[in-house]
C-alpha cells in the first residue's frame, strides 16, 4: 500500500514538472492593421478612393521683411543749423508734400538776407557805372583797363547776388519776394515728399547743425518685400516671378508680389537678397514687417492625396490603404509638395499603388481607434 501511494505522489510531482516546462506563447498583433466592427465603421467619417496622379506645384518656401527703396526715405535736416522753434511731429503720423514740419530761427538767416539785399542793391549801382564806363570806354574817353576793372566788378557783384539767392533758396527762402520790409529771423522746412514720419529725432529749443538729422519720413507707396534666399536656391528665382507672402497675423492675408531684381552679392551667410515688388498697397504693411513667402518654381506629375489622408505618428508620416471592407493597413510614406489641399506621397518601399483603394478622409480616426486597441 505505502509503495502504491509513493508511486502516486511521484507521478503527480512528475505531471506538474512537465506542465511549468511547457514553452508560453504570447499572443501577437501586427501593429499596422486596424479592423472595425460594422457599428465602428458607420460611426465613422472616413472616405476612401483611389489615389490620384496630377500635376502639383513645387513651392520654395522663404523668408524676409518689408523694405522701403532709397528714393522713398527721406532725412530731413536743415541747411544752414539753427535753432529749432517749434515742430508738431510724431512718429506715424501722415504727412502731405508741401506741409510745414517745422520753424526753424538762427541770427544767420537774418545776415544772409541782409548780405543778399545789400549786395543786390551794389549790383544795380554797379550796372549803372558799367554801362556809362562802356559808352565811355566806346568813345575813347576813358582807358580800356579802367573799362575792364568797373567790368570785373560788375562781374564779381553778380556772381555775388546769384551765390546769395542760391543759399536763400536752400533755406526755404525765395529772393524774388525779399526786401528790406519782410526780413525774417525763422524759416520754415517743408515735407519733400507723401508719407508718414518714421523718426523724430529732435526736441524745441534744440540747436543742431547743417549735418544733423531732424527727422525721417518714408513715402510707403513703393514698399517691397526684400527676401533672403540662400545660394543653392537662388537659380530657382527669375525676373517677374511670382510670389504668394503673409505674415503671422491670424488673418492669414496673402499678398501677391513680382520678382523685379536678383542681388548679386552673396552674404556671410551665403544668401542672397531678392527684391519683389506688391502688386497692390496695402496700408497695413509697415517697413521691417517680418514676412513669409512661397514661390513657385516647378510643376510635376506625381502621386498626391488630400491633406486628409497624410497622418503624422512619432516623426513619421503614414497613409492608410484598404485591405477589405473593414480593414486597414497604416503604409509609412515620405511627403513632397503641397498644393491646393492635395499633397505629394512617395511610398518608403515602393509599393505599387495602381489599383490600390486608400483612406482619403479622416484618416486620423483609423491612427486613434490602432493606438486604443494596442494600449
Amino acid at each position: 500500500m505505502t509503495k502504491y501511494i509513493t508511486a502516486l505522489l511521484l507521478a503527480g510531482l512528475l505531471a506538474c514538472n512537465t506542465k511549468s516546462e511547457e514553452p508560453k506563447v504570447e499572443a501577437t498583433t501586427n501593429e499596422t492593421i486596424v479592423e472595425f466592427t460594422d457599428a465602428q465603421l458607420k460611426n465613422t467619417k472616413i472616405e476612401t478612393g483611389k489615389i490620384e496622379k496630377r500635376a502639383i506645384s513645387s513651392l520654395l518656401k522663404v523668408s524676409g521683411k518689408i523694405d522701403v527703396p532709397p528714393q522713398n526715405m527721406v532725412s530731413v535736416s536743415a541747411p544752414l543749423g539753427g535753432y529749432l522753434r517749434s515742430t508738431k511731429l510724431l512718429e506715424g503720423m501722415h504727412l502731405v508734400k508741401g506741409e510745414v514740419i517745422a520753424v526753424m530761427e538762427d541770427p544767420q538767416y537774418i545776415q544772409l538776407q541782409q548780405d543778399y539785399l545789400t549786395a543786390k542793391a551794389y549790383l544795380a549801382a554797379g550796372e549803372k557805372d558799367y554801362n556809362r564806363q562802356k559808352d565811355l570806354n566806346q568813345g575813347k574817353a576813358t582807358s580800356d583797363k579802367a573799362f575792364e576793372n568797373v567790368q570785373a566788378d560788375f562781374t564779381a557783384q553778380k556772381v555775388l547776388v546769384k551765390s546769395l539767392s542760391e543759399k536763400l533758396k536752400l533755406i526755404g527762402i525765395n529772393p524774388d519776394n525779399l526786401n528790406e520790409t519782410n526780413i525774417s529771423k525763422s524759416i520754415s522746412i517743408v515735407s519733400p515728399i507723401n508719407g508718414y514720419v518714421s523718426a523724430v529725432k529732435v526736441n524745441i529749443g534744440k540747436y543742431v547743425n547743417p549735418t544733423d538729422i531732424l527727422f525721417e519720413l518714408v513715402n510707403p507707396e513703393d514698399i517691397h518685400l526684400a527676401l533672403t534666399v540662400f545660394e543653392k536656391d537662388i537659380n530657382k528665382m527669375y525676373i517677374g516671378q511670382k510670389i504668394i507672402a503673409y505674415n503671422n497675423n491670424p488673418d492669414h492675408k496673402k499678398y501677391k508680389c513680382e520678382v523685379i531684381l536678383i542681388g548679386q552679392d552673396i552674404s556671410s551667410e551665403r544668401a542672397v537678397t531678392v527684391h519683389c515688388h506688391f502688386l497692390e498697397y496695402d496700408r497695413t504693411l509697415i517697413p521691417g514687417m517680418f514676412m513669409n513667402a512661397e514661390a513657385e518654381v516647378s510643376t510635376t506629375e506625381a502621386h498626391v492625396v488630400p491633406n486628409e489622408a497624410v497622418v503624422m505618428f512619432e516623426g513619421k508620416q503614414y497613409v492608410f490603404r484598404q485591405m477589405d471592407n473593414k480593414k486597414f493597413e497604416m503604409l509609412e510614406v515620405n511627403t513632397h509638395n503641397t498644393d491646393n489641399a492635395f499633397t505629394q506621397i512617395i511610398f518608403a518601399d515602393d509599393k505599387k499603388v495602381e489599383g490600390e483603394t486608400f483612406v482619403l478622409k479622416d484618416a486620423y480616426t483609423l491612427l486613434m481607434k490602432m493606438k486604443n486597441t494596442e494600449e
